[in-house]
């Protein structure tokens, strides 16, 4: 028997951005709660949301964009139609060309964790169409 390897996300002491979202009816599965695709789906609205709060977009970081290299997510609960979620958020695991976004989901009144992963980015130049390493003045926003 072959058991299947199982994602852990460790997360950071501290994150430095949180957003509140609500979930809506078409976030909702059949087994009436909130579907895995459709949290992906939240995490990238929260991801925008993180990239405006810095004062970016997600094509202009420092005259660079971002494009989403790698998504890892362990399920911790379930979330339901009409709660309001808060997604928090930050960078870390810095190397060359991107950084890992780890963040959080958790239900704001109970403050149960629904979710918890990290997607991995990597800086693009698009006009050149190659990737880019990380801007200095990003990086250091996450520093210590």
């Amino acid at each position: 028997m072959t058991l299947l390897a199982r994602i852990l996300i460790d997360l950071p002491e501290r994150f430095v951005f949180s957003t509140a979202i609500t979930v809506y009816i078409n976030h909702i599965n059949y087994g009436n709660h909130l579907d895995n695709s459709a949290l992906l789906s939240l995490v990238s609205e929260a991801r925008v949301r993180f990239f405006k709060a810095l004062g970016y977009t997600e094509l202009d970081v420092d005259g660079l964009g971002i494009i989403v290299a790698d998504a890892a997510v362990q399920y911790r609960s379930e979330a339901f139609h009409g709660e309001v979620l808060r997604f928090e958020m930050t960078a870390n695991d810095f190397n060359k060309y991107g950084c890992d976004l780890v963040w959080r989901v958790s239900e704001t009144d109970s403050g149960r964790e629904v979710a918890r992963g990290k997607t991995g980015i990597m800086f693009f130049d698009y006009a050149a169409r190659k990737p880019a390493s990380v801007p200095p003045a990003f990086s250091l926003r996450f520093a210590g």
